[in-house]
């Protein structure tokens, strides 16, 4: 009721409004026209930049708040207000910049501390907690503030914490929206109706699509993009103009895979002038997916670069299949439609993927049944095994769905790991705290009981409980003995990290300066202090490069072999060590490492698919062949003749004689001369059988 009398005042008074006001009339659902144009026509230049904010002339705005901000009286007040501009129209660094100008005006101005908070909470920047504690102590009686704080323990999983804060923000705001809203979101998550929170907000104001963008918001966070994308469609249904709301809707669409809606969303919310850096850069992905070629089955969507797709391929579809029936037999389900396999040799196409979502890894994302992942190109050789991130991925799909998208993690701090990270690479510690435990639960109890603890979970049990029902003991001797386990896992390591870190330098100048015989009395030592590190100027290369200056092929290999074991993967690494199998006549060996190199970085590498072709052909391997001689015509080599006789001859010892003269005949029209591909057609014309030299 004050909402409307306040409307028809301003329309039949002179009433002088205040901008508070204006936001309030717009808040309750409404018309806050008159209201903003009001503003517009006062002598006050931050009045002035309220009113043509509110009338969505951002740029008018700007200029009020430069004028306003450039009076000597100017205090802490009008440059948060400028900064929340900033923020609203995707300038956080000027935001920043104008927040702490406040703090410099007044060091213990809240709101300031409010806008630090919103802008580090966009960025899942770990200070976020730290800045929105502040602002609550300065001013406790902030409905906005509480409802910043409630959203931010929300995206924690700390439930209770949220719950209490929207509480409070309700208590001083009988308005807060925001608040019932998040009340609405943890209803859902619940498995429990939303509608009693729903009613109060439509009560207050029916066409706030805010509301329903926040619970999308925190749907997706939560893996459900479904459940997302149905409150985005709510969002913009009640609230039309509410073009963050479009964008989102555009994104999440991707995110499920879809291509035409997710545009003609994202478009919209582009043309109304809303540009921020996800919605510009989905609508730049989506404008690339010309150069993408789809490869489509009954259970797979493969899409992949056409500058590499012809490569690509046969690897990732194979690898995709052979992980899809391991984990169907793991977690004893199907998945009801077919799995999408993006994959982007241009790490910020992947980027954009991820943008907005925190704890995601750096190599590939799940949304759903769809996976994207970067491409081995888009990567220095070696860097990631592009395998184990698709199985990764892939594992994520299988327990979501397994779930019904309703999956926990098991420990608290391991998820705000994930979401408001403290420290540099917490995300990083927090998989591996993941994987450990699912490790450790897997060697004492047996992997059947993590498919349990997955069941156990899609019904929303507790933590506590799934792990006394399902493991038999507390949540607090669990982790006694996870951290017992672990240490003896890893406690050696850590004590010996300073020592190692020492004698490995040490042992890395010998190596660099040839001091070979230092390297063989010392590098086991450096090793068995930390087996597991493989990367750069580790020991094991370092013993490898020192028995061969001995002659020590034997020795050499074995290292090497304990160096791939321990998951070690760098090409020239293993082509070295593929070259010493070959050498002592282990051709099945060699070939076996080099095709674990496929896995690994298959990219821009014609010796590898070429030596493979080669050892896959003697092995009668035929098909192994076919493959790797089809690899290096699709690098589009040199020389083009041998590659397609290479590939002509995997062809014919397969017994594919349609695909051998094909093949052939491209060797002669690359090198018309070419001997080898001549003699190999008279014999294909000739059913198989050598040509026979013609007699006087």
């Amino acid at each position: 009721m004050r909402y409307l009398l306040l409307a028809l005042a301003l329309s039949l008074t002179s009433h002088a409004a205040t901008w508070q006001e204006c936001r309030g009339l717009e808040k309750h659902g409404k018309d806050a026209t008159a209201c903003y144009t009001q503003l517009t026509h006062t002598s006050d230049p931050a009045l002035r930049a309220e009113g043509f904010w509110g009338l969505e002339n951002y740029q008018q705005a700007n200029a009020e708040f430069r004028d306003a901000v450039a009076s000597p009286s100017s205090g802490a007040a009008v440059r948060v207000r400028w900064g929340l501009l900033f923020h609203e129209r995707f300038n956080n660094p000027e935001a920043v910049n104008l927040f702490n100008e406040a703090l410099a005006k007044d060091p213990n101005y809240a709101p300031a501390f409010y806008g630090l908070a919103l802008v580090s909470a966009d960025g899942f920047d770990g200070r976020a907690p730290q800045y929105i504690a502040k602002a609550l102590t300065l001013d406790p009686k902030s409905a906005e503030s509480r409802e910043l704080a409630a959203d931010m323990a929300f995206e924690n999983s700390d439930f209770d914490t949220a719950i209490k804060e929207a509480d409070q923000a309700i208590a001083l705001a009988p308005d807060a929206l925001d608040a019932m809203a998040i009340h609405a979101a943890i209803e859902l998550l619940n498995d429990r109706s939303p509608d009693a929170w729903l009613a109060k907000i439509t009560a207050i104001n029916p066409k706030y699509g805010e509301g329903y963008a926040r619970i999308g918001y925190h749907m997706v966070q939560n893996r459900r993009y479904t459940d997302g994308v149905s409150y985005y469609r709510k969002a913009v249904e009640v609230q039309p103009r509410l073009w963050p709301a479009h964008a989102q809707l555009g994104i999440n669409l991707m995110r499920l895979g879809q291509q035409d809606e997710p545009e003609k969303e994202l478009q919209l919310a582009y043309d109304n002038g809303y540009r921020d850096a996800a919605t510009v850069n989905s609508l730049r992905l989506l404008d690339s997916y010309k150069n993408f070629q789809t490869f489509t089955d009954d259970t797979t969507i493969l899409k992949l670069n056409k500058k590499e797709a012809e490569l690509l391929q046969p690897y990732f579809s194979a690898e995709l299949h052979r992980a899809m029936a391991a984990y169907e037999k793991k977690y004893q389900m199907k998945l009801k439609g077919p799995v999408q396999l993006e994959v982007y040799p241009d790490h910020e196409d992947f980027a954009v993927r991820t943008m907005g979502m925190p704890g995601l890894g750096a190599l590939g994302v799940t949304f759903g049944q769809v996976v994207a992942m970067d491409s081995p190109s888009g990567r220095k050789p070696g860097e990631f095994h592009w395998a184990s991130t698709l199985r990764h991925e892939l594992s994520h799909v299988y327990v979501l769905s397994a779930t019904n998208h309703r999956v926990l993690l098991p420990v608290a701090e391991l998820d705000r790991g994930f979401i408001y990270p403290q420290y540099p690479a917490q995300v990083i510690v927090s998989y591996f705290q993941g994987g450990s435990i699912c490790d450790y639960i897997g060697e004492r109890w047996g992997e059947g009981k993590l498919l349990e603890i997955v069941h156990a979970y899609a019904k929303l049990t507790p933590t506590p409980e799934v792990i006394q029902t399902t493991l038999g003991i507390s949540a607090e001797q669990f982790d006694k003995d996870y951290m017992a386990w672990l240490d003896k896992q890893l406690g050696e390591v850590v004590k010996n990290f300073d020592p190692w870190r020492k004698q490995l330098t040490e042992l890395a100048q010998h190596a660099k300066s040839k001091d070979y015989a230092f390297v063989l009395a010392n590098g086991e030592k450096v090793k068995a202090l930390y087996p597991q590190y493989i990367g750069d100027a580790n020991a094991y290369q370092m013993i490898a490069d020192a028995q061969l200056a001995g002659g020590n092929k034997q020795a050499a290999t074995k290292v090497l072999v304990e160096y791939e074991k321990m998951g070690g993967h760098e090409p020239a690494t293993l082509k070295q060590l593929a070259t010493l199998e070959e050498e002592a006549g282990d051709k099945a060996a060699a070939a076996a490492t080099l095709d674990r190199l496929n896995y690994v970085y298959p990219t821009g590498d014609e010796e590898l698919h070429r030596r493979l072709g080669t050892l896959f052909l003697d092995l009668k391997k035929d098909d192994g062949a076919v493959r790797e001689y089809n690899a290096v015509v699709s690098l589009h080599p040199l020389d083009v003749a041998g590659a397609q006789y290479n590939l002509a001859k995997a062809y014919m010892a397969k017994g594919d004689r349609a695909k051998a003269e094909e093949a052939v005949l491209a060797a002669l029209e690359a090198a018309p001369g070419y001997r080898p591909a001549q003699t190999l057609l008279l014999q294909l014309h000739n059913g198989g059988a050598p040509a026979q030299p013609k007699t006087n």
